[in-house]
């Protein structure tokens, strides 16, 4: 189920890949549809859809995927950007990023004790804002010309949003199931960045895609001389291939190079946008499913009381 999705996702902007595609997808859904037959059915299921639904549970894994997704689908967007939008090298490229390590760091035991405090609700909102105020630095700021100050806020409030939201994803899908499935709820941790990260990276990549594509048509179609359908076909087929062109045509050089590089930047802008969308998703998901401080408390109470595994550890 998850490699078809995430393979169909990947090639859905590829040209002549329709069929190829609508089959992967077809057999994701049968295969979701066949796994969540067999939990229901088997004695020992592998994932217990008895715990799985309550809201405590399927929000915060949900959520959690949108956030840990987010942070992995940055982070491949933005070192194409660094190194082919803003031009910097290799090591550069990858210290930049760390930013968001930084920030995730510093905001580790606040978001504990946000947890504590005011309940993993809020806490998955105010982390959910700033991954949202992330890609919009980036959709808003990220040029050919942004300056590293802004790249820097860029992923150091992504990160910020990642060290306050990654808490109560993790706490709540553990507080949410009987000791006997600590292993169901650990799995689901694991999954949140494993799943969430190849889907949202998956997604992103492909809109950086398409809207690089679309960008080099519009530009081609406007250029001062004709650019035939195989030349244009191997400019949207990546940066690198722009620049594989540009190197083959030098007298063509700085205006592909220019073209690419804007292109990569215009397609990057839908990806960022696309980021925005399931943030918002998963803002609103958390509004309207997940359950406030006391209703939380009281649910967390009740799912203690009705488990034999935490009263045979607290006797």
């Amino acid at each position: 189920m998850v490699g078809s999705l995430v393979i169909a996702i990947t090639f859905a902007p590829t040209p002549g890949a329709t069929s190829l595609v609508a089959i992967l997808f077809a057999v994701a859904v049968v295969a979701a549809v066949l796994f969540f037959r067999r939990q229901r059915q088997a004695a020992n299921p592998l994932y217990d859809l008895t715990y799985a639904k309550r809201p405590i549970f399927w929000v915060a894994a949900l959520g959690g995927m949108i956030c840990f997704g987010s942070l992995m689908a940055c982070m491949f967007v933005g070192q194409q950007y660094l190194q082919n939008g803003l031009g910097l090298p290799t090591a550069q490229s990858g210290a930049v990023p760390l930013a968001a390590a930084v920030g995730m760091i510093g905001v580790a035991g606040l978001s504990a004790r946000l947890v504590e405090r005011r309940g993993s609700r809020s806490a998955l909102l105010i982390g959910f804002m700033f991954v949202l105020l992330a890609f919009g630095i980036m959709l808003a700021f990220w040029t050919e010309t942004a300056s590293w100050e802004v790249v820097l806020l860029g992923y150091f409030a992504l990160g910020l949003g990642i060290g306050i939201a990654g808490t109560p994803s993790s706490h709540s899908l553990t507080a949410a199931v009987p000791v006997a499935k600590a292993g169901m709820a650990s799995a689901t941790a694991d999954l949140q960045r494993d799943l969430g990260g190849a889907v949202m990276q998956a997604i992103l990549g492909a809109l950086l895609t398409a809207g690089y594509a679309a960008s080099f048509a519009t530009l081609a179609a406007g250029a001062p001389q004709p650019v035939s359908a195989d030349t244009l076909s191997q400019l949207q087929k990546s940066f690198s291939s722009a620049e594989a062109m540009a190197t083959q045509y030098p007298q063509y050089s700085e205006a592909i190079t220019t073209a690419a590089q804007e292109s990569f930047l215009a397609g990057a802008n839908w990806a960022y946008a696309a980021g925005m969308i399931a943030v918002i998703v998963g803002i609103v998901l958390v509004v309207w499913k997940f359950p406030k401080r006391d209703d939380e408390r009281r649910l967390l109470a009740e799912y203690a009381a009705d488990d034999p595994g935490r009263q045979v550890s607290a006797a």
